[in-house]
Parts: C-alpha cells; sequence; structure tokens
C-alpha cells in the first residue's frame, strides 16, 4: 500500500511514522508513505495556502487551488473511477465534519493500493475539495482538532497494522475491540480466546498472578480453555455495557448472554437508586435494543 499525506506540517510525521508497526509495515515493503508539502503547490511569495471565507465569518479557509495542484501531480486515478470502485484507490479529506473512523472503515482502506489523506486546517477546507476531489470525508471521533495531521497519524496507524504481515501474529488483529465479520486464524491446537464481534476486547493479565494483594481471576488459571473462553466473553460483555452500550445495539448476542446482559443491567438500576434519570433511560434504551 501506498499512503500520500498532503500537509501544511510535513515535519510533524518525522516521529509518529518512525516508531512501531508503521516503522514495520515500512521497512518490511508492507507500505509507503510519502509527504507532500502543501506550499510548495503555491505561486506567491508567501506561499499562502489560505484566505477569508465568502459570506463573512470566522477564520481562514484552505484554498482550493493548491490541493487539486498537488493532487494533480500525484497521479491519483479519476474520481470517479475511484468512487465506482475501479481502482482501488482512495483520496480522503479529514474533516470535522465527515464520517467517523471507525475499526470497519480501517479494514476497508487497508484493502486499498493507495489512499492520499488531505489534513485540513484553519476554519475548514473550501468545499469544492470534498465536493470535486475527495471521494471521502473521515473525521476521528466527535471533537474539533487544529488540523488534520493528528487524525492523519491515527489512521495511518490503524490502516497499516491490519496488512498482512505488518502484526507477527495476524489473529491478534482479528480478536480486538471493534473487529467484526473475521474468523482469526489460530495455531493448531486448543485454543481459549474469542473474538469482539463487534464489542470491546475482554480484559488481559499477565505475570506475577498476585500484585499488591490484587490476584488474576481464578478462570484465567484453571487451564480449562473453555471455561476461560467463557470467562473473556463475558468480560467483554460487561465492560461494553459499562464503557460503550452503544455498541450492543445490533450486536450478535446468544440466547444466554442476553439474558446475562438482562440481568445485569436489572441489578444496576437496582442498586443504584441514585442514578439520575437520563443513564436509567440509557440503561432501559439498550436493554429494549437488545430484546428486539
Amino acid at each position: 500500500m501506498k499512503a500520500d499525506i498532503v500537509t501544511i506540517f510535513p515535519d510533524f510525521f518525522c516521529g509518529p511514522l518512525d516508531y512501531g508497526i508503521t516503522r514495520r509495515a515500512q521497512e518490511m515493503g508492507l507500505a509507503t508513505i510519502q509527504l507532500h508539502d502543501l506550499r510548495e503547490f503555491t505561486h506567491d511569495r508567501h506561499r499562502t495556502v489560505d484566505d477569508r471565507p465568502f459570506g463573512g465569518g470566522e477564520g481562514m479557509v484552505l484554498k482550493p487551488e493548491p490541493l487539486f495542484e498537488c493532487l494533480d501531480s500525484l497521479g491519483v486515478v479519476a474520481r470517479e473511477d475511484r468512487i465506482a470502485g475501479r481502482a482501488k484507490q482512495s483520496v480522503i479529506l479529514l474533516s470535522a465534519q465527515g464520517e467517523r473512523f471507525t475499526q470497519t472503515v480501517a479494514a476497508e482502506l487497508s484493502q486499498l493500493d493507495r489512499m492520499v489523506l488531505i489534513c485540513g486546517r484553519y476554519e475548514g477546507v473550501d468545499e469544492r475539495v470534498a465536493d470535486f476531489l475527495a471521494d471521502r470525508e473521515l473525521s476521528v471521533g466527535d471533537y474539533v482538532l487544529s488540523g488534520g495531521e493528528i487524525a492523519a497519524a491515527v489512521i495511518v496507524e490503524a490502516v497499516l497494522r491490519l496488512l498482512p504481515g505488518a502484526v507477527g501474529n495476524e489473529a491478534s488483529t482479528q480478536q480486538e475491540s471493534f473487529t467484526t465479520g473475521v474468523k482469526a486464524k489460530i495455531a493448531a491446537g486448543a485454543d481459549s480466546t474469542c473474538g469482539s464481534n463487534g464489542l470491546l476486547d475482554y480484559p488481559h493479565y499477565t505475570r506475577p498472578a498476585e500484585f499488591r494483594g490484587m490476584a488474576v481471576p481464578e478462570a484465567l488459571m484453571t487451564g480449562n480453555h473453555e471455561e476461560i473462553r467463557r470467562w473473556r466473553r463475558q468480560r467483554a460483555l460487561e465492560k461494553t455495557l459499562r464503557n460503550r452500550p452503544d455498541l450492543l445495539e445490533g450486536s450478535a448476542l446468544n440466547e444466554q448472554e442476553a439474558r446475562l446482559l438482562d440481568s445485569w443491567k436489572k441489578n444496576s438500576l437496582k442498586e443504584d437508586g441514585q442514578q439520575d434519570g437520563t443513564d436509567k433511560s440509557e440503561l432501559r434504551r439498550v436493554n429494549s435494543a437488545i430484546r428486539s
């Protein structure tokens, strides 16, 4: 895969892309990352990349000319071919107004031959870039950053680690939080792992078995793979209910898991009499979604 990053701060990436799996993927020839300084595609003495917005308003807006000229120089296939799926390439505008970046989106992007990430900056980017240049807008979360550089580093890391061979044990990337629709390749022999199936991952422990009076759960010490697998799935469900109940909506739960969640939620409502109405409403909403 080739990843191109268009930015006005190319030096920002000297650190984030030089360590861990991102570096390993490049050294192994699985991916190449190329930075493009947007100011190199300006033609005035001040290397201007932004201007005031039409209609008034606060802040400055990235101009379309340098961005279109930069993409022209990269030789990316035409937008209509990218949208139609005739080429395994994507030009992505990083924007707070974009589709939320998820593990599912990361898996989709990992199937591409090339992705170009356009780092937004200032108040925004001229909308003609989104309408006629990029084929996708992505946001890394419901918050606002000063620019798209950090978001680009996040996306590159999340995508490259899914490339075959980037991670030593490929199964580990198929059993993580949020991962859906994959079947992990497990080594021969007994196995006590379980996939997340779109939920949060199960808790992990390592040596020592007891640390400052805190012991590893007995279930993990039994050597019973089925019991360990069952414990891990239950703890994953419990953590998802506590931290990300929204992930339970539409999740594939068997009858036993649905009953277990129902019991946890009923106990939670009974025990926490001080809980405000908003939190109780959320628990009831999730409970209804699981039953339906």
